[in-house]
């Protein structure tokens, strides 16, 4: 494996570690937030919103070095494996644009059920944490799915 290879790799494993590390620190912030004092709720926001943006643009990242792995390696685009990471990582994509950001604004509406925003953004970040553990899977076993 040549030096070049090597570098990519470990931007590809270090972004994809960027990617879903934030979201095992939202598990207990998401929980906290509805018992929250107003300046408190805001502050979780605050680590909410600067995670989610970490997240993409790691995944940018990640992106980037995973097309250029595959283009310096034996794998080809329509290996099983790396035609199901795309697929879920396209629907992850929308999935993220939707989930949260949207969610947190309605937070500085007045009135807002804070109860069902933080069960939407709970359930939310379990379901993205699924998404990306399960394109995870795909890049770590790489199996063999036809």
């Amino acid at each position: 494996m040549d030096i070049l290879y090597r570098i990519l790799l470990y931007i590809h494993v270090s972004s994809a570690i960027l990617s879903v590390g934030p979201f095992f620190v939202l598990i207990p912030i998401v929980n906290k937030l509805e018992t929250a004092e107003p300046g408190v709720q805001q502050a979780y926001i605050g680590i909410f919103r600067t995670s989610v943006r970490l997240v993409k643009h790691a995944g940018h990242v990640l992106v980037g070095s995973g097309v250029l792995l595959i283009v310096n390696s034996h794998w080809d685009w329509t290996t099983s494996w790396i035609v199901a990471t795309l697929a879920v990582m396209g629907g992850s994509v929308f999935f993220l644009a939707r989930a949260f950001s949207p969610v947190l604004k309605k937070f500085d509406e007045p009135g807002a059920d804070q109860h069902f925003l933080v069960r939407k953004l709970t359930r939310s970040v379990w379901i993205y944490l699924f998404l990306l553990m399960l394109m995870l899977w795909f890049m770590v076993a790489k199996p063999v799915l036809w």
